[in-house]
């Protein structure tokens, strides 16, 4: 299941990151999104979604919540 599934306000720990594009992948890392960090779907907007993680929230687009597996 990716995020743009994934429940409100739940914590979800990251499987892994599907993706070709290894500058998309390398701005995850640097968010700290990565295998086996816990991730919140704190909120959902029409395009994007607010997530927390670590100690920051992000809004991130679909397109980027599609590629993170939880």
């Amino acid at each position: 299941m990716n995020l743009t599934q994934a429940e409100l306000g739940r914590e979800y720990i990251v499987h892994e990151i599907v993706t070709d594009d290894e500058e998309m992948d390398a701005f995850l890392f640097s968010l700290g999104c990565y295998s086996g960090e816990p991730i919140t779907v704190v909120s959902r907007l029409k395009n994007s979604c607010v997530v927390s993680i670590k100690d920051g929230r992000y809004n991130i687009d679909n397109q980027l919540a599609e590629a993170i597996v939880v």
